[in-house]
């Protein structure tokens, strides 16, 4: 799996992080029972804080799309779909564009409230 972050981009790097796991699910390319790459590891890789990224894999276990446990790590949950990966990632895009936009956490609720009143 590759990951890829843009120091350079309004989106926190832990996001950027678990947008890349959202998109492997998504994409079929990570599946239920795989093991995302250790916390450490994956930190020096990128170059990046390891709090950055149990910072992204948090919002992932948040999510239901991993477990972390300890001594096994992060690890893909058998409960986890690509479509349920994608939905994901398109919440998060909102969420990043609502933010952008200067919206208040209960703005961006109210956004999705109305988009549900309207169904």
């Amino acid at each position: 799996m590759l990951f890829q972050v843009d120091p350079g981009s309004s989106v926190p790097l832990g996001d950027q992080i678990a947008a890349s796991v959202r998109g492997a699910i998504a994409d079929g390319t990570v599946g239920a029972g795989e093991r995302l790459p250790a916390a450490r590891e994956l930190a020096g890789s990128l170059g990046v804080n390891v709090h950055t990224v149990l910072r992204g894999y948090q919002r992932l276990k948040e999510e239901g799309l991993i477990e972390l446990r300890r001594g096994r790590g992060a690890v893909v949950t058998g409960t986890t779909s690509p479509a349920r990966a994608r939905l994901g990632e398109t919440a998060a895009r909102l969420i990043t564009e609502a933010r952008q936009l200067g919206l208040s956490d209960e703005e961006i609720v109210g956004v999705v409230r109305v988009g549900l009143n309207g169904r």
